[in-house]
């Protein structure tokens, strides 16, 4: 039994898809609304919540491999109720940051999980993406209503990466050999800046789509009041503010390991262009 946590998510739904597509039953997705869950034929809906590990127990039973995304709940607890509950073998969904940036507060954090699953005696593969595609959903509200999009670091360029590629190399790290114990670093295939991505929504839209910089103050206001102040700093540093080669870097990692070449930024627009309509 592989469970899946985060079914309804952007990683976690994919995976389902694809674990089912590529028969690899029996599945299981964790979602804090079983009822409303629209999952493949045949995977089994389990209600819960990363934040309260009592609520996994149910959900771990069977449960052999298990897809988890870090620092959703307290990652102690949760590996240990897994680990209990007889789980062989956990990819976790991590973060390249921990070797690009490995001073920032959540770069620190996402290598604490990595060595508790690593020290669990479970084994593990560790998957660290970069920057999301799906990120620019953010701005989904202001150019349904064409407003203006504002974003810092128009310029700074990052190989951004389709969730669904990172779901694909999950997917082959639950069910074919080679992959316990490796750290996988993935990204898509090409950098591509905040104006670009503007400009890639407005072609797939059809229509113009208003952009402006602004100042990493600007935009430092309004993150912390949703993510507080130090996890504010923390993206604007390697989203624009301190760059180096290691997060600009491009990774073949997802084409070694799928077969099949990273989706570029387009493709994640043109399969989600109703979102921002």
């Amino acid at each position: 039994m592989i469970l899946v946590t985060g079914a309804t998510g952007n990683i976690g739904s994919a995976l389902l898809e694809e674990l089912w597509a590529h028969g690899a039953g029996p599945l299981r997705g964790l979602t804090r609304d079983a009822a409303g869950a629209r999952f493949p034929e045949g995977v089994d809906a389990v209600e819960g919540s990363l934040a309260d590990t009592d609520s996994l127990k149910p959900a771990l039973s069977g449960v052999r491999s298990l897809f988890l995304v870090s620092r959703l709940g307290s990652d102690a607890d949760i590996l240990a109720a897994a680990r209990e509950a007889g789980v062989e073998h956990v990819v976790l969904v991590s973060s390249i940051t921990v070797q690009t940036h490995p001073h920032l507060g959540p770069a620190a954090e996402n290598l604490a999980v990595e060595q508790a699953l690593k020290a669990s005696g479970m084994d593990w593969t560790i998957l660290r993406p970069t920057q999301f595609a799906s990120n620019s959903l953010m701005w989904a509200a202001s150019i349904r209503a064409h407003e203006t999009v504002h974003a810092p670091y128009a310029d700074a360029a990052l190989p951004t990466i389709h969730p669904a590629d990172i779901a694909s190399v999950a997917r082959v790290a639950l069910t074919e050999p080679g992959h316990r114990g490796r750290t996988h670093a993935l990204t898509g295939p090409e950098p591509v800046t905040a104006r670009q991505q503007a400009e890639a929504i407005a072609a797939a839209l059809g229509r113009e789509v208003p952009f402006a910089e602004i100042s990493r103050q600007e935009a430092h206001a309004g993150m912390a009041a949703v993510f507080g102040a130090e996890a504010a700093d923390a993206v604007l540093d390697v989203t624009g503010g301190d760059l180096n080669d290691a997060i600009r870097a491009v990774r073949d990692t997802v084409e070694q390991v799928t077969g099949s070449p990273a989706r570029p930024f387009r493709q994640w627009v043109a399969e989600n262009a109703a979102a921002f309509r």
